[in-house]
């Protein structure tokens, strides 16, 4: 299971500290998605043990987190899931989860409710033969759409989350429909990044152009479903200003949070600025080698965005108007596109300011991935009239 975090800490004068953890509790997963990021399937070698988590708890409450976010991989293949959602509801920090939901039964989110589980997201990725031909598993959309019914019937929240790519995109207004019917009280979307096995699978990924497409959809329906008691959040690879801003997303984009607001954890302990940064270049230290407080307060893979200044901009995101406030938009997927930081692409005002010139931006992949989990390879960005083929 792979998410992304959404901006929901406005920049303040208040301390950096990691409000917002997601927490992969274990790789192991019980589905082969042929989009996930971090090439889940088989557990890490020497996974946290329910001991060093319950210890990792306390040391978040320390710290002042406010919520966790429990994924995998699938974090109910965790044996001590419960345990650790217990730890973390006892030390008063809100324990969420995002899930594939394969098996996620009724009893099992019974369970996670008595634990003190108060939200649940589901993952689904398409209508029923989109979401299963992403998933790799026949009957994954019907276990999602029942999983649904299950987190309601346990008194939790139930929401969603979708990736969108060139197989779903289609399918927006009709996939968005069939989740209010099932009674989502909110969506989170995004756009499926070039990590993992979707680094794999090009031709799966949008293009930046196809933002003037996406953005304005998910706006005249985020409309529909908050008048039905559901609310769209666009994470933080989707965006930016422009005119469907303030619609699709809870609060005016203002850079990236890694490391400010948001702490990702790998299983081993591996402890990074957001959930979703590739490993390598971003892993500031190990839960089992060192305290957290010293990672957060001394780390430089951490701490990139505190001090980040428009030195690192470059490309069209180095001209743009609105420099200051976005710095180049999502880090994460700035450089799994392109090698660095800086430059993002996927962005709803600048695919309309190159529309006006005539131009759009091609995406194509010079450079295979390894093959390891979290990793990316590497796009060329070319700049072409609009009606090239």
């Amino acid at each position: 299971m792979h998410t992304i975090t959404r901006n929901r800490h406005a920049q303040s004068s208040d301390a950096f500290a990691p409000r917002y953890v997601v927490w992969e509790l274990t790789l192991k997963c019980d589905l082969a998605c042929r989009h996930c990021g971090s090439r889940a399937g088989k557990a890490r070698e020497e996974e946290l043990s329910a001991a060093e988590a319950r210890d990792v708890v306390q040391q978040m409450a320390e710290m002042g987190t406010r919520e966790i976010t429990f994924i995998g991989g699938e974090a109910y293949l965790y044996p001590e899931w419960l345990e650790i959602v217990r730890a973390a509801t006892d030390a008063g920090i809100r324990a969420t989860m995002t899930t594939g939901a394969r098996a996620l039964t009724a009893d099992r989110a019974k369970q996670a409710a008595d634990a003190g589980m108060k939200s649940m997201s589901v993952s689904v990725d398409g209508l029923e033969a989109t979401h299963d031909r992403l998933r790799a598993v026949k009957g994954s959309f019907k276990n999602a759409i029942a999983a649904l019914g299950h987190i309601k019937g346990a008194g939790m929240i139930a929401t969603a989350n979708t990736q969108w790519n060139l197989l779903n995109l289609p399918e927006l207004e009709e996939l968005g429909e069939t989740l209010l019917n099932a009674g989502i009280r909110g969506w989170q979307v995004q756009i499926t990044g070039p990590m993992g096995r979707a680094s794999d699978m090009p031709d799966l990924l949008l293009q930046p152009h196809h933002m003037l497409d996406l953005v304005p959809r998910l706006a005249k329906f985020s409309e529909i479903a908050a008048k039905r008691g559901c609310k769209i959040h666009a994470a933080n690879n989707l965006g930016y200003f422009g005119p469907f801003e303030q619609i699709i997303r809870s609060a005016t984009w203002q850079g990236c949070v890694a490391g400010k607001y948001t702490l990702g954890i790998e299983s081993n302990g591996d402890v990074k600025g957001c959930p979703s940064l590739p490993s390598q270049p971003y892993v500031g230290g190990n839960l089992r080698h060192k305290r957290l407080r010293e990672i957060w307060e001394q780390t430089e893979e951490l701490a990139f965005a505190r001090d980040r200044d428009l030195e690192e901009l470059w490309g069209r995101c180095k001209s743009c108007y609105y420099a200051e406030s976005c710095r180049g938009g999502c880090s994460w997927t700035a450089h799994t596109l392109l090698g660095k930081r800086g430059n993002m692409p996927y962005c709803y005002h600048r695919a309309d300011m190159l529309a006006q010139e005539g131009l759009r931006e091609r995406l194509v992949r010079v450079e295979e991935a390894p093959g390891t989990p979290f990793d990316f390879g590497r796009f060329e960005l070319i700049e072409e009239p609009v009606n090239s083929k």
